[in-house]
């Protein structure tokens, strides 16, 4: 049995990044950039006018001025003034080379065909966006690793990018077994559950953008044995939700033994999420959680939800971690590590009720996990511990 560090360890060196991909701008959400890229232009590509109003020179302020043209944005005439001239122009249209400042339209005053400026603040260049004022060609526009979010789609079709390389998602399937569980909206029987694990792992991987396979399986060795032998060929990662422990019913480890399945670590010096199982076998990861629910969510947080950011090209990992006062005490026992469904607000940290490897209900209201390591025996309130920060 290995400590949660030396299991983290063993999951980064047995990582890899998935193939190089090109995709369309939509389709890279939340996908790592797997090159960087440079500005193939300058954003704007010209100077630009801030807001609706009046452009001119400035040299020429202490005028009244003769408003000869109108440049709504889009227009891409060339527009060219004459001393004491301005023309009227639009929030994003382009500045005629002979102006180099604008008015807002709110600060002047129009008779006819004559403007009278009357912001008494305005200053050369004032409401002009300088072109590449945001970025000039062959800027770096992004770098390798940048997660692509909703903004950095925008900013790179403001590039004219239509495509881009990132590393491909990796295929996952997920096999769930247990002959006592049966699938919401069903008749339950005494003895049975509801299945809630493969709902739960599928909607977590729904959240990063993946949709994996899902098969459910009875507590039977061949099919066991069948299946985990179809999904290593058709999956990148495979995840098995219960039957991992040493009961006479629990059949995942001599299945993936007679698979062929590398044992990388098998048992964690943790809480809840002992029974956990971390292999391979030539390109595919595999992972065997345990059947408790709450087990079953710390794990993928914290070792398979690493394992697909790595295939991904996510520079961090791991969840992200921060250091906050507690404002509980508590008591564990030596030797091994917990972690713990808890809330914070930024400032501290309170844990829950609740923290039973089954328990779901505090993990539904939990926004982080407090770590204690092995070594930690008892906490006292406002004592600084280490907080990992779930994903929204």
């Amino acid at each position: 049995m290995i400590s949660v560090k030396e299991a983290i360890e063993i999951l980064k060196a047995n990582c890899n990044k998935t193939e190089i991909v090109e995709v369309s701008l939509p389709k890279s959400l939340n996908l790592f950039l797997a090159e960087a890229i440079y500005a193939p232009i300058n954003v704007p590509s010209f100077n630009q006018s801030a807001m609706d109003g009046y452009a001119f020179k400035f040299e020429d302020l202490e005028s009244e001025f003769a408003i000869v043209e109108e440049i709504p944005a889009g227009d891409i005439r060339t527009v060219d003034i004459k001393e004491g001239e301005a023309v009227r122009i639009f929030t994003g249209a382009k500045v005629p080379d002979s102006c180099d400042t604008v008015v807002m339209q709110e600060l002047t005053g129009v008779i006819g065909d004559k403007l009278v400026v009357k912001d008494v603040g305005l200053k050369l260049g004032g409401n002009i966006r300088k072109e590449g004022h945001q970025i000039r060609q062959g800027d770096l526009a992004l770098e390798k690793g940048a997660k692509i979010n909703p903004a950095a789609i925008g900013f790179l079709a403001s590039l004219g990018i239509t495509k881009v390389q990132v590393y491909q998602k990796p295929r996952v399937t997920i096999l769930a077994t247990g002959n006592e569980l049966v699938k919401p909206g069903n008749p339950l029987q005494k003895g049975q559950v509801y299945e809630s694990n493969t709902i739960m792992l599928q909607s977590a991987l729904n959240n990063i953008g993946i949709q994996p396979e899902v098969v459910f399986l009875l507590d039977d060795l061949e099919q066991t044995k069948s299946a985990i032998k179809k999904a290593l060929i058709s999956s990148d990662i495979l995840i098995l939700s219960g039957g991992i422990s040493v009961g006479d019913y629990d059949f995942v480890k001599p299945a993936l033994e007679a698979n062929g399945v590398e044992e990388l670590f098998y048992k964690v010096k943790q809480k809840p999420g002992k029974p956990l199982f971390f292999g391979s076998k030539e390109d595919s990861l595999v992972f065997a959680l345990p059947g408790n629910p709450a087990a079953a969510l710390n794990c993928f947080y914290m070792y398979v939800l690493p394992a697909i950011n790595i295939q991904l090209g996510n520079p961090k990992p791991l969840l992200p971690k921060t250091e906050l006062p507690i404002n509980q005490s508590y008591k564990k026992k030596s030797g091994r590590a917990e972690f713990l469904k808890a809330c914070t607000n930024g400032i501290n940290v309170d844990l829950l009720e609740g923290q039973g490897s089954d328990v779901l209900l505090s993990f539904a209201k939990a926004n982080c996990l407090v770590f204690l390591s092995d070594e930690i025996v008892t906490l006292e309130q406002n004592d600084i511990v280490e907080v990992f920060l779930l994903p929204s």
